[in-house]
């Protein structure tokens, strides 16, 4: 992993252990090629600090695409994927209070509850947060398998973001799996301000979603989301795979500035911010 934004002249410039090119003039450990801790990683992806009570959240997502702009191959992240994403992938759950996914990503990925994991139980702690984040799944009809161990067995009770209209039995079935059902919409769907809104209030302001493009679309759309982590992989897929986000464009389009990039084995790691 290599460090490639921002590099300053604070950059620390000591060597990585056993890298190459160690010694007198080597380059400055930020961007020596070695695996990161997964210290190094958090550090990297922190949330930024909230107002205490203020009620907002921050929403970031967190996707993949190929160089030739495609999210998925045959349907599903993970052939786009690698180890380096998949660590940042961790590291981004471990860091959130809340997982936000769309129903269909649930039962095309194969969504299980989040786990806890040693290796940030401190940090977690020390934020304030419970061993695991919370998976809330965004969904109109409800047409989830709720037998499934994400509703059954989770570590944190799993949320379901749904409308004020949906259909009483889909609720009650959610309600006797175990899931908490929250109302963030006037009709059938959800207003992504209003699911951010309400997860806030049940203390969840540290949001992470990892779509679908459908419901990255939405949050773009709505003007919800707040920060992009998007991995794009060294790879050529063509085809007509979905984009990251879809659904109608929006009006003007949103300026985000880039906060940082890591390289790994030709993987890109951005980081961009509302501007």
């Amino acid at each position: 992993m290599r460090r490639l934004f921002p590099v300053t002249e604070e950059t620390p410039a000591q060597p990585a252990k056993g890298a190459a090119g160690t010694g007198p003039g080597s380059v400055p450990d930020a961007l020596a090629d070695r695996e990161w801790t997964l210290a190094e990683l958090a550090a990297v992806y922190a949330y930024p600090e909230l107002a205490p009570g203020g009620g907002t959240a921050w929403l970031r997502a967190n996707m993949v695409s190929t160089l030739d702009g495609a999210a998925q191959h045959e349907g599903r992240s993970q052939p786009i994927s690698g180890a380096a994403d998949m660590r940042i992938f961790g590291t981004l759950r471990a860091l959130a209070d809340a997982v936000v996914v769309g129903a269909g990503t649930v039962r095309q990925e194969g969504y299980r509850p989040a786990r806890a994991r040693a290796e940030f139980a401190a940090l977690r702690a020390a934020a304030g947060q419970g061993p695991a984040p919370a998976v809330a799944v965004v969904t109109a009809g409800l047409e989830l398998d709720f037998s499934l161990p994400l509703f059954t067995s989770p570590l944190v009770p799993t949320l379901v973001l749904t409308g004020a209209a949906a259909a009483p039995d889909r609720v009650a079935a959610a309600e006797k799996a175990g899931a908490r059902v929250v109302i963030a919409g006037d009709g059938a769907g959800v207003d992504p301000a209003r699911a951010v809104r309400a997860l806030a209030g049940l203390g969840h302001t540290r949001l992470l979603t990892e779509g679908g493009p459908r419901l990255l679309g939405q949050m773009v759309a709505s003007g919800a989301l707040d920060e992009l982590c998007l991995t794009v992989a060294p790879m050529l897929t063509a085809g007509d795979a979905q984009r990251i986000a879809g659904g109608p464009s929006v009006a003007v389009p949103h300026r985000f500035v880039l906060a940082s990039l890591l390289e790994e084995e030709g993987f890109l790691f951005s980081r961009y911010r509302r501007a």
